[in-house]
């Protein structure tokens, strides 16, 4: 888990708090806010453990790696310790020990927040929830053999099928993600 943190075009800051789950890349945007308060940090991590729930996840979930940041409430930590998953913290100054989150923000901020001009924090959220949907469903993983995290890889083309290939791009936000796919 991790803070982002970005600028709107009227110069307002707003505070994007993620988690990732390493195993199958998935990535969670929990909310975004121009006040991360502790009331926000322990809402926002709630509604969480009720998504790992819904998804059937929480019985696998056993760490959350999060760094010293002061955003983070202590009742939030009660909050997982209660559900069976233990607060890992990073050392401080040391971004290895969550190097997945922090290349998941590196990921981010090249493909999505250094291209898009961000109006306000509505339509930040707007924009996170399309980047997050095309980062789970469509964005090809290395660490997953080049499959999405809610995306299966699809069965291997024969030779003789490829001079029959036809696929279709669809771009998402004016442009700046696309978005692959087989016409049918």
């Amino acid at each position: 888990m991790d803070f982002i943190e970005t600028v709107t075009l009227t110069g307002q800051r707003q505070y994007v708090l993620a988690a990732i789950h390493h195993a199958s890349r998935r990535i969670r945007i929990l909310g975004t806010t121009a006040h991360p308060t502790h009331a926000w940090g322990t809402q926002a991590v709630r509604n969480l453990l009720i998504d790992l729930e819904d998804a059937g996840q929480l019985t696998t979930v056993r760490f959350l790696i999060r760094d010293r940041d002061t955003k983070y409430p202590a009742l939030m930590d009660q909050i997982l310790h209660s559900a069976g998953i233990a607060t890992v913290l990073t050392g401080v100054q040391v971004p290895r020990m969550n190097a997945v989150m922090e290349r998941w923000v590196r990921t981010l901020r090249a493909e999505l927040l250094d291209r898009t001009l961000i109006w306000n924090e509505a339509h930040l959220r707007r924009v996170l929830r399309v980047y997050e949907r095309h980062y789970n469903d469509h964005r090809s993983h290395r660490s997953l053999a080049g499959a999405a995290p809610l995306r299966a890889l699809p069965a291997r083309l024969e030779p003789h099928k490829i001079k029959r290939l036809d696929i279709r791009r669809r771009d998402r936000l004016g442009g700046v993600l696309h978005e692959y796919q087989h016409a049918a």
